[in-house]
């Protein structure tokens, strides 16, 4: 499974008003792996950065007035991508700006280059509901060393990016390792019932706790619970089959 975590940085906010990309990176994964592999490009954007922008990057006119330009790295920017699954934060805005650098060279829009795209700030928000999801809070919360992020910078976001999205994914890994380990346990062990297992049943005591928890489950849940429609359920076929005989 090939990925590519992308992230960029611009002249402002709104591509719509005509401002740009000044730098594009992006990393590979293979199989939840960093491969080493990267793309890096500074880009002149033909305009000045707004002030907040250029506060958040750093990348004055004159650093950028000999790099190339979009259309001039944009055939390798496009293989790197090649049908690989991209993960960004806050996709919409990176995609805005990517769609529409695209445009200007009359190429197709970035979906049509790449498998699939992920958005990390929609992952953060649903699993962490009512926090804040920025990179630096992400990095906070699973304990990934960002000290070096004194400025954004579209390389270093990006391989950030791939630890908070390999550690926020995490759980995805552990579940094919359970697999892995329970089919090796049963690989190792062969057929259950052959072996001579020791059952032990419960007391009437622990029948009693179990029974007043089931009770408490009901009644916070005002007797929505599906075990007693089951039990329900059984004990009216159990009552019919009575009557039937």
């Amino acid at each position: 499974m090939r990925q590519i975590v992308l992230d960029t940085e611009t002249t402002g906010l709104e591509h719509k008003l005509g401002h740009r990309l000044v730098e594009i990176a992006a990393v590979e994964l293979w199989n939840r792996q960093l491969t080493g592999n990267h793309f890096h490009y500074y880009l002149n954007p033909d305009r000045a950065s707004d002030e907040g922008a250029l506060q958040v990057h750093g990348l004055t006119t004159e650093f950028l007035q000999d790099k190339p330009r979009f259309h001039d790295i944009s055939k390798e920017f496009l293989n790197f991508i090649n049908d690989a699954e991209l993960i960004i934060h806050n996709a919409p805005f990176d995609v805005g700006f990517l769609n529409h650098e695209l445009s200007l060279i009359n190429l197709k829009t970035l979906d049509k280059y790449c498998a699939a795209i992920t958005d990390t700030l929609k992952l953060a928000k649903e699993f962490h509901p009512g926090k804040r999801n920025n990179l630096d809070a992400l990095c906070e919360r699973y304990s990934i060393d960002n000290s070096k992020r004194t400025l954004h910078g579209a390389l270093l976001d990006a391989e950030l990016l791939a630890e908070v999205y390999l550690a926020m994914t995490r759980g995805q890994e552990s579940l094919l390792i359970d697999l892995e380990y329970t089919e090796t346990v049963q690989h190792v062990v062969g057929n259950l019932d052959s072996l001579n297992l020791k059952i032990i049943e419960a007391t009437a005591e622990e029948l009693a706790q179990h029974a007043m928890v089931l009770e408490k489950i009901a009644h916070e849940s005002n007797n929505k619970c599906l075990w007693r429609k089951l039990e329900s359920a059984n004990a009216s076929d159990t009552e019919s089959i009575g009557t039937r005989h």
